[in-house]
C-alpha cells in the first residue's frame, strides 16, 4: 500500500501533513541523508584545502562544482539508491559514503581524492553535525517565525484592549481587577523571554574520531593541526566548535535548547487553557466561520477548538522534549546507540509544537472581546474594593482594617455600592479619603493595568 495522509501511522504525516511541511525538509530521512552528504562533501574540500595533506590534492574550480552539483542536485531517487545500499550493509553513513565514492567514481580528478571521502571519520562526526544543522535551520526558519506571530498577535489583543476592564480570579474566585490587554500582555512578554532563551542556545558540533582524540588522524598526518582544522570546519557550518567529547558530541545543547522549547510550550499551555475559560466566562467571543460545524448535534455551538488543539499538541511535543533533554545528554562510557533512534524524533517534537503554536494563533485571530459580560461580572463583585478599603485605613492607622472589611465581605453574598459605602462613611477617615473612595468602581479599580498593557 503506497503511504497516503490517510494511512500514514503519524498524524504529522497523515492528518496533519500540509501543516507541518516546512520541518519535513530538515527532518525527513530524505533530508538527513542530503545533510550527511553535504558534511562529507565539506570535509572533502576542506582536506583537499589542507597544504599539510599532499596526497588529497587541491581541487580545480571546475571540480569543486561539480561537487557543489552533487549536493545541490541530490534527488529522492538518489536518497532510495542509498537506502538500497544500506539495506544490503546495515549501515546508513557507510551507505552514503559508497553511493558518493560510486557516483564521483569516473572523474579524473575526483578519483584522485576518492580515499579522503570520509577520511578519519566516525559515524558520529558526520551525525552530529547533521543533526546540528537541522535543529539550527529549523529554529531560524520555521520555529522562531512561528512564534513571532503568536507573540505580535497577543502584543497587539495587550494594546487594543488595555483598557478593558476584567475582573480577576485568583483560586477562582472574583479578586481585584485587571484589563483584558494586561492578562494578553503578560502572556506576550513570557514569550517574549521564552523566544530570547530559545534563540540564544548556541549548538556545537564535532569531528575528532571514533573517541574525540584524532588517533587516526595523527596517525596518518602528524604534522597537521587537526584539532585547528576540525575547529575551522564547525564553525564554517555555523556551528560551535566542541574541542572535548566522545564519540558522540554530548549534545548538552541539544537539551538545553529542547528544554527552551518545552518551557515556552508550557507558557502557551497556560494561554490556552486561560483562553478557553474566558471563552467559557463569556468574556470572548469567537467568531464563526462560515460553513463550519460546531457540533456534530448541536447547531449553536462555536467551540473553542483552536485552543484545545494547541494544548493537546503542545502536550505530546513537551513528553517528547523532555525526554529529548533529559536522555541525549547521556551516553554509556564513550558512545551506545540510544541517542540515535531518540534523535530521530526531535522532528516529532517540533513538529507537534508547530502545530500547538500555530492553532493557538489561529485561535487568537478568531476572538473579540465582550465588554458587556466583562462589566456584569464586575457589577456583581463592589467585594473586591474591600482591598482598597482596608489600604487606605491601614494609611491612616484606623484600628485593624484588615478584620473589620474581612467582617464586612468575607463569603458574603450581596454586597453592592450602598453596602460598601455605608461602611466608608462611618470610617474615621478624611472626607477628601472618603468622597475618593467612594468614586471607586470595580471597573475603575485596575491600577496600572492599562498603561502596562500599552507599554508592551
Amino acid at each position: 500500500m503506497p503511504l497516503t495522509p490517510l494511512n500514514a501511522l503519524s498524524p504529522l504525516d497523515g492528518r496533519y501533513f500540509a501543516k507541518v511541511s516546512p520541518l519535513r525538509d530538515s527532518f525527513s530521512e530524505f533530508g538527513l541523508i542530503r545533510l550527511r552528504l553535504r558534511v562529507e562533501i565539506e570535509w572533502l574540500k576542506a582536506l583537499c584545502a589542507e597544504p599539510s595533506i599532499p596526497e588529497a590534492t587541491a581541487l580545480s574550480s571546475d571540480a569543486l562544482a561539480k561537487l557543489e552539483a552533487v549536493v545541490a542536485g541530490f534527488s529522492e531517487s538518489d536518497a532510495t539508491e542509498v537506502k538500497d545500499i544500506e539495506t544490503r550493509i546495515n549501515h546508513d553513513v557507510k551507505a552514503l559514503e559508497y553511493w558518493l565514492t560510486q557516483r564521483l567514481t569516473g572523474s579524473s580528478e575526483a578519483q584522485r581524492t576518492l580515499g579522503f571521502i570520509h577520511f578519519a571519520c566516525t559515524s558520529e562526526d558526520i551525525n552530529n553535525l547533521c543533526y546540528a544543522l537541522m535543529v539550527q535551520q529549523s529554529r531560524a526558519q520555521t520555529m522562531l517565525p512561528a512564534l513571532d506571530r503568536v507573540v505580535e498577535k497577543l502584543t497587539a489583543l495587550a494594546r487594543e484592549l488595555a483598557d478593558l476592564p476584567m475582573l480577576s480570579r485568583t483560586h477562582g474566585q472574583a479578586a481585584t481587577p485587571t484589563t483584558l490587554g494586561k492578562e494578553m500582555a503578560i502572556f506576550a512578554a513570557r514569550l517574549g523571554r521564552a523566544r530570547a532563551r530559545i534563540a540564544g542556545v548556541r549548538i556545537s558540533g564535532k569531528i575528532n574520531g571514533a573517541v574525540g582524540n584524532y588517533n587516526a588522524h595523527l596517525v596518518a598526518y602528524p604534522g597537521v593541526d587537526w584539532s585547528g582544522l576540525a575547529r575551522r570546519f564547525v564553525e564554517d557550518l555555523g556551528l560551535e566548535f566542541n574541542p572535548y567529547t566522545t564519540q558522540i558530541e554530548p549534545h548538552d545543547n541539544l537539551g538545553e535548547l529542547f528544554d527552551a522549547y518545552a518551557a515556552a510550550n508550557a507558557i502557551i499551555i497556560g494561554l490556552d487553557r486561560d483562553m478557553w475559560g474566558y471563552i467559557s466566562l463569556g468574556y470572548f467571543k469567537q467568531r464563526a466561520k462560515p460553513g463550519e460545524v460546531g457540533s456534530s448535534t448541536m447547531p449553536h455551538k462555536v467551540n473553542p477548538i483552536d485552543f484545545e488543539n494547541s494544548e493537546g499538541n503542545l502536550g505530546v511535543a513537551n513528553a517528547l522534549l523532555q525526554h529529548l533533554s533529559a536522555k541525549l545528554p547521556i551516553s554509556r562510557w564513550q558512545r551506545d546507540l540510544s541517542d540515535s533512534t531518540v534523535l530521530r524524533n526531535v522532528g516529532v517534537a517540533l513538529g507537534h509544537t508547530l502545530l500547538g503554536w500555530d492553532s493557538c494563533r489561529s485561535g487568537l485571530a478568531q476572538i473579540e472581546a465582550n465588554p458587556v459580560r466583562l462589566e456584569e461580572d464586575l457589577e456583581q463583585a463592589w467585594e473586591v474594593l474591600a482591598e482598597a478599603v482596608q489600604t487606605v485605613m491601614r494609611r491612616y492607622g484606623l484600628d485593624q482594617p484588615y478584620e473589620q472589611l474581612k467582617a464586612l465581605t468575607r463569603g458574603k453574598d450581596g454586597i453592592t455600592r450602598d453596602t460598601l459605602h455605608a461602611f466608608i462613611d462611618q470610617l474615621p477617615l478624611p472626607q477628601s479619603e472618603k468622597l475618593r473612595l467612594r468614586e471607586l468602581t470595580p471597573s475603575r479599580y485596575i491600577g496600572l493595568a492599562a498603561r502596562l498593557a500599552r507599554d508592551i
